[in-house]
């Protein structure tokens, strides 16, 4: 897999997204001009790239730590490595 300027566009994208005003779904349409189910299918392939995570590791440690979190809440249940609350 190459790393193309859209990827970068991808990864400075979610860096920043939050910033934004509206939904993320929107802001994906107007900044790349991608649908949302692209985006996350080109940011989920994005993951598993040695060149995505040279360009811009934080992003990538982040994303990846979230996916494994709700990895193991789909197969652990809901109170997976959280304690308690009562």
């Amino acid at each position: 897999m190459s790393f193309s300027d859209r990827d970068r566009a991808i990864l400075d994208f979610e860096r920043k997204w939050w910033t934004l005003p509206g939904p993320k779904e929107l802001a994906i349409r107007e900044h790349l001009g991608l649908s949302a189910t692209r985006y996350y299918k080109a940011l989920n392939e994005l993951l598993e790239s040695p060149d995505a995570a040279a360009y811009d590791p934080l992003v990538i440690r982040r994303l990846r730590l979230n996916r494994d979190r709700r990895r193991r809440a789909r197969y652990e249940g809901p109170a997976s490595g959280r304690p308690q609350i009562r």
